[in-house]
């Protein structure tokens, strides 16, 4: 039985075959979500679009039957023909008002935001979630800029009203502020997909997260 799909950005995965220790994006996805990762989002802005594609509809399965979220970095076209649960856009990558036509009732669409300004034009033109990157100096994402802080994360939380996810530089070392300062999701890369266990350190930001959450409640 396919279980209820629940919009909990909680701890999301982002696979990179480069990151990882010769792991494929399927194979990061599968122990991720044996782990408990609440998302998983295919990224790789390298690979053509066919094997992309099979990727994809590999882990939109596995991703289904755990009743997780998928989505695809950038690659409407992608996410659309896996049936996947929505798209990140980046700023340079497709307008979100130019994409959500093309997308059917309840599709997810994530956009990267880097301060207050870019997060609120987010909120007003439909985004579902935004991500706040870098929280911290990350060497997971070259293109990703300078470190916005925990002070930028918690001005965002205050602008808008839907989730944010953080993302950059995060592991389990500074989870807890990251938490602390309103994130409703932790999105991370090498902190997973580099480890010698990727079930495991999904595993470990879980506890952290449903931890910190337990304390809040």
């Amino acid at each position: 039985m396919k279980r209820a799909l629940r919009r909990e950005y909680g701890i999301y995965v982002v696979t990179d075959e480069s990151l990882s220790r010769g792991l494929s994006h399927t194979q990061i996805a599968e122990r991720a979500v044996a782990g408990g990762a609440d998302v998983i989002q295919l990224r790789d802005k390298r690979l053509e679009g066919r094997k992309l594609l099979e990727h994809a509809r590999a882990i939109r399965k596995l991703t289904r039957k755990a009743g997780k979220l998928f989505m695809v970095n950038d690659r409407l076209d992608i996410a659309l023909a896996s049936g996947a649960d929505g798209v990140h856009l980046g700023q340079e990558d497709m307008p979100l008002a130019d994409a959500r036509p093309l997308c059917p009732k309840g599709f997810l669409i994530g956009v990267t935001v880097h301060d207050v300004e870019e997060a609120v034009r987010a909120g007003k033109e439909g985004a579902d979630y935004v991500g706040l990157s870098p929280i911290f100096t990350t060497g997971s994402k070259r293109d990703a800029g300078n470190a916005c802080g925990l002070g930028m994360l918690k001005a965002v939380k205050r602008a808008v009203s839907i989730p944010v996810v953080a993302i950059g530089g995060i592991g389990p070392g500074n989870a807890r502020s990251v938490l602390d300062a309103g994130a409703d999701g932790l999105a991370v890369i090498s902190a997973v997909v580099s480890q010698p266990d990727v079930k495991a350190a999904t595993r470990k930001l879980k506890a952290i997260m449903e931890a910190c959450r337990n304390k809040k409640g």
